[in-house]
């Protein structure tokens, strides 16, 4: 099954494709590798998710915001590449969590973004390298950025 196949069966909404918040390209390509830059739980209505993991919001929430920030690199991708059928697998992830000094899940933080592209793209070609650290802070108070390298076709 295609990922755009994928996308429409689990009743998933990607949000609209973030804009850039600075001087960055959202994504560059390079040959047959697609480089997103971090972005953050970009919802719907083009508002994005708050809180700090351990402080104000818990494990779940950030979890929750990660799965969000995974349909928000989906919409990256799929506004620059015309469709995700092209996607031929994630190679690398980096989820950074906005959390207290004394958090220490990262990991299953960034599972929300990792167990969504399995599910879109597969456990073969959905699940890549990956790293998960927590950060003092992040921009706008925003619990997670992941940022992530897909294989691509022409």
């Amino acid at each position: 099954m295609s990922a755009e196949q994928k996308i429409k069966e689990l009743g998933l909404e990607l949000p609209p494709a973030p804009k850039p918040m600075g001087v960055y390209k959202p994504v560059v390509i390079i040959g047959n590798l697609a480089y997103l830059s971090g972005h953050g739980p970009l919802l719907a209505d083009g508002t994005l998710l708050k809180g700090r993991v351990g402080d104000d919001v818990d494990q779940q929430f950030g979890y929750d915001a990660a799965r969000q920030t995974g349909l928000a690199l989906l919409a990256t991708l799929q506004a620059h590449l015309g469709s995700l059928d092209r996607v031929v697998r994630l190679i690398k992830v980096l989820g950074m969590v906005n959390s207290t000094a004394d958090f220490e899940n990262h990991p299953a933080v960034i599972n929300g973004c990792s167990e969504l592209f399995a599910d879109v793209f597969g456990a073969d070609h959905g699940v890549a390298a990956r790293s998960a650290i927590g950060m003092g802070s992040l921009p706008g108070k925003i619990p997670v950025e992941i940022e992530a390298i897909f294989e691509i076709k022409p």
